[in-house]
């Protein structure tokens, strides 16, 4: 795989920007220092290999919206928000040069490749993304574009905040679990929480699209637990957010 993609997800750790965004911001939209996330950005572009200015964002509306990125749009969203592009929550391409990245403080990134048709994509799936299906409509979308067959993809869900830490209400448990299928994607916490598992959610509903069982990697990291190395939303409130990026060589 690592002959056709550059791919990671991102920690806190090492970057420049200053408390609470502590210290490897990469997002726009979160009120830090624009020339600490850009010198972030340029850290991690050496480390993986890529010009930052080809960075390309989505605006991440927690959606189900899928964009078809061309050559032409990389670097939408490298150094200006307003900039990225509009309306979605998840990024597919066929194209060598736009570099996939989607930012995260306890949803789930979801990382696609297709090596056959040599075909990508990224989602960023909270619980309104995962309860629309998001994992689904990004193999759909890549299906209809590439021609991609979900039997030959390979999957991974990135760190997430796990069910040890997200307590949700009724309503939003339910909505989950219809998307994914499976009863054991909830449990049931307090009269009116239930604990959600927001990664096997993603799992369930990328089985159901044909990726097979072997094909999808998922970590068991949870953004809320690990406070030296993930931000987390849930837990800090006011934070930053690490980045998943995906790129075709």
């Amino acid at each position: 795989m690592s002959s056709l993609v550059r791919h990671c997800f991102t920690t806190r750790r090492s970057g420049v920007s200053a408390p609470p965004r502590d210290t490897f911001n990469l997002a726009l939209h979160v009120d830090d220092d624009e020339q600490a996330v850009l010198e972030n950005r340029k850290h991690l572009a050496t480390a993986l290999g890529f010009d930052p200015l080809a960075i390309t964002a989505a605006e991440q509306v927690h959606g189900k919206e899928v964009a078809v990125v061309k050559a032409e749009d990389a670097g939408c969203g490298a150094v200006r928000f307003s900039e990225c592009i509009l309306g979605v929550d998840a990024l597919i391409t066929n194209a060598v040069g736009p570099v996939l990245a989607l930012f995260y403080a306890d949803c789930v990134p979801v990382f696609i490749v297709d090596p056959v048709n040599r075909a990508i994509g990224l989602a960023h799936a909270g619980w309104k993304g995962t309860a629309l299906g998001i994992s689904a409509e990004i193999i759909q979308a890549m299906q209809r574009e590439y021609g991609t067959d979900p039997s030959k993809c390979l999957a991974a869900i990135g760190p997430g905040i796990g069910r040890c830490c997200y307590d949700v209400s009724h309503d939003v448990a339910e909505r989950v679990l219809t998307a994914s299928g499976d009863q054991r994607v909830i449990a049931k916490a307090s009269q009116t929480t239930w604990r959600l598992d927001l990664k096997l959610a993603n799992w369930f509903i990328l089985r159901s699209t044909g990726i097979p069982e072997s094909s999808i990697a998922m970590s068991d990291e949870c953004t809320s637990c690990n406070s030296m190395d993930f931000f987390s939303y849930r837990r800090d409130g006011q934070t930053g957010r690490m980045a998943a990026i995906l790129a075709l060589r």
